[in-house]
């Protein structure tokens, strides 16, 4: 068992040297850069009535992160990717009231306490990414930090007396140096190692960014209550440990819609919104339609046999981010099954449906997979089958799907790599599962 946990500890402690040579330089530039910041708040003095509210304020982030470390443990289980934490609050709030040092201070316990109660149970999150995230939220604080004492925000909040139109200034101003210094540090970190397809997905989504929006609001009012009397903050617990069963639930209605290997939204999902979707297109006048895709992989089974599972996973990642980026603002693309894709197209007609569709085609010819052993994966294709209602006669989303998987087999009997569409009307049974029954497809 000792043996065992000291390969882990020890596999886990090495994983930094695993990093691409450019994301490793910037991760240990980030860590020196917040060391070098923390010795120089050292020589900032530290008022005696400031120990007061900084005991408060790690008191009540202790508390706050006590009473939802299951929570945080699900959301991490759920979620292997960056996530936005809920330390905020009180992060904010040290850097809006408390000196420097002592703002610093709060950061660095809090992260400690943190991995301490969740992190170190995650083997998927070595102690360096711990580390990295302190380092940064260090350098987030102190920016707002320096923004309340440029501001006089900070004396007037020591003071107990916040007010007027100048500290609004510096709260607003606090706040969004903060969000801006940790969005900034870490959308650099994601486009060195998840190379996301945009530097827009590296910021992080319009929800997440809300809610780093709602957690500085919240510092905001718990600085303003310390600054009355630093009781005031304890309340507030209440409210965060609320605002994490809120989002874990959000983020589990998230789970429980996507595919973990793709991110794509699985076959229920897809279903659902495609029923949905067919069932508000017949109710609208004549001339509306709704179009589906079938997409299969090409020789998936032979990358698996060749390359090993692990790659072929990757390689249904790479393609799902290249379907994705080839559709419509609205359209849906879920992952169906093992190499299989659809798609939702609302409103969309026989010819754009095509031009889509060999869109989708050409990109997936520019994916291409390093297997981590010097091969590379390229050379990829797909098989699209389309069918669009009203031109395919089929009222159910299992007649259309059945419609446009005939055409994917009539694709894959043709040779593969091209786009068929289902006919008007059905003369015969669709065939779809005939395709799967066949070998080296």
């Amino acid at each position: 068992m000792g043996t065992a946990r000291s390969r882990s500890w020890g596999a886990r402690r090495w994983s930094l040297w695993s990093l691409p040579r450019q994301a490793l330089v910037y991760v240990l530039s980030v860590d020196l850069l917040a060391v070098v910041a923390i010795a120089a708040t050292t020589a900032w003095p530290v008022p005696a009535d400031s120990w007061i509210a900084f005991a408060v304020l790690a008191g009540c982030a202790a508390l706050h992160l006590h009473c939802s470390r299951w929570i945080e443990r699900i959301r991490r289980d759920h979620s292997h990717l960056p996530h936005v934490d809920l330390c905020s609050i009180w992060i904010v709030a040290g850097a809006l009231v408390l000196p420097p040092t002592l703002a610093v201070a709060l950061v660095v316990l809090m992260y400690a306490h943190r991995w301490w109660v969740v992190g170190r149970w995650d083997a998927s999150r070595p102690p360096h990414r711990c580390v990295f995230t302190t380092a940064m939220m260090v350098l987030a604080a102190l920016a707002a930090s320096t923004v309340a004492g440029f501001t006089g925000l900070r004396d007037h909040l020591q003071a107990g007396q916040p007010g007027g139109a100048l500290d609004l200034v510096g709260l607003v101003g606090a706040g969004t140096a903060q969000w801006l210094v940790n969005t900034a540090l870490v959308a650099a970190v994601i486009l060195l190692t998840v190379r996301p397809r945009s530097v827009k997905d590296s910021i992080g989504s319009g929800a997440d960014n809300l809610l780093e929006a709602g957690q500085l609001a919240m510092g905001g009012f718990v600085a303003l209550g310390v600054a009355w009397w630093p009781g005031f903050a304890v309340p507030m617990v209440v409210a965060a440990v609320a605002l994490h069963r809120t989002v874990l639930i959000h983020q589990l209605e998230l789970a429980a819609r996507t595919d973990t290997k793709t991110g794509l939204l699985n076959a229920e999902a897809w279903h659902l919104q495609a029923t949905l979707e067919l069932q508000r297109t017949r109710q609208q006048p004549p001339g509306a339609s709704v179009g589906l895709f079938m997409i299969d992989v090409d020789h998936f089974k032979d990358i698996n046999d060749t390359h090993g599972h692990q790659t072929g996973d990757l390689v249904l990642r790479r393609i799902a981010a290249a379907l994705e980026c080839t559709v419509r603002r609205g359209d849906a693309v879920g992952r169906f099954g093992g190499e299989e894709f659809a798609v939702l197209l609302p409103g969309v007609e026989h010819e754009e449906a095509v031009a889509i569709a060999e869109r989708m085609r050409s990109e997936v010819h520019r994916v291409f997979v390093d297997d981590g052993n010097g091969a590379v994966v390229a050379g990829l294709t797909v098989s699209i089958g389309i069918a669009v209602w009203p031109d395919v006669a089929e009222d159910t989303v299992e007649g259309l799907l059945a419609a446009a998987d005939s055409a994917l087999y009539e694709a894959k009997r043709l040779g593969r790599d091209q786009v068929q569409a289902a006919g008007r009307v059905r003369r015969s049974r669709w065939t779809p599962a005939a395709r799967s029954e066949r070998p080296g497809v």
